[in-house]
């Protein structure tokens, strides 16, 4: 499948309407993995998701803190990043045994593991949430939880990251540029997106044509 990419570009008509996402519920087709560097709105907008399609949402990070009974800033502290990324990939290998279909949110780094890659896109359609670097800057601006961005200049780190990523999450089944978008533009582009590529259809509400 070709990869698709979607800019944040306001028409004559003005944003993307919120009705998009509002007007009818969703059914996800197939598993869906957000991937991108951190800000770029994974669990945002894959709890969004997760709500207009009814399907479960997976949050990686969330479940490795859970397995280790430890914040993400600890694991990196006590026991270094190699140790995070192990648990990372053995948390998402078992993830996408959920039975299908989910939402799953994962780590900036997690696709860049080629194991977790080839799995994320064998069980999964990846999509990847496209930010440059100021949008990043400034939604992470207040962020205290992020402890690759706690060594140094969080600009120049983030833009050695994108120099980093960007070419692996190119890998993604799909690509989506949200740009300065809200996060209610946002969902409504996922949303088109995900239709446009037959990943979700629409759920008939329930009691339709009921007399």
């Amino acid at each position: 499948m070709s990869k698709t990419q979607v800019q944040n570009e306001e028409s004559e008509d003005g944003p993307p309407s919120e009705s998009f996402s509002e007007a009818s519920r969703w059914r996800l087709r197939r598993s869906l993995a957000l991937v991108g560097l951190m800000g770029a709105g994974k669990t945002a907008i894959g709890k969004r998701l997760s709500q207009a399609t009814e399907a479960p949402f997976l949050d990686a990070d969330s479940e490795i803190e859970a397995a280790a009974r430890m914040t993400i800033p600890e694991i990196f502290a006590r026991h270094g990043e190699p140790a995070f990324r192990d648990g990372e990939r053995r948390v998402i290998a078992r993830l996408v045994e959920t039975p299908a279909p989910f939402v799953l949110a994962t780590g900036g780094g997690a696709f860049m593991n080629p194991d977790t890659r080839k799995l994320l896109k064998e069980r999964c359609m990846v999509l990847w949430l496209k930010a440059d670097v100021d949008v990043l800057v400034r939604r992470l601006a207040k962020k205290s939880d992020r402890p690759l961005l706690e060594t140094g200049d969080r600009r120049a780190t983030l833009a050695a990251l994108v120099e980093k990523r960007h070419p692996v999450y190119a890998e993604a089944h799909l690509t989506l540029d949200g740009g300065e978008a809200t996060q209610e533009e946002a969902l409504a582009q996922t949303l088109a997106l995900l239709s446009d590529e037959g990943v979700i259809e629409r759920r008939e509400p329930s009691g339709r044509g009921a007399r």
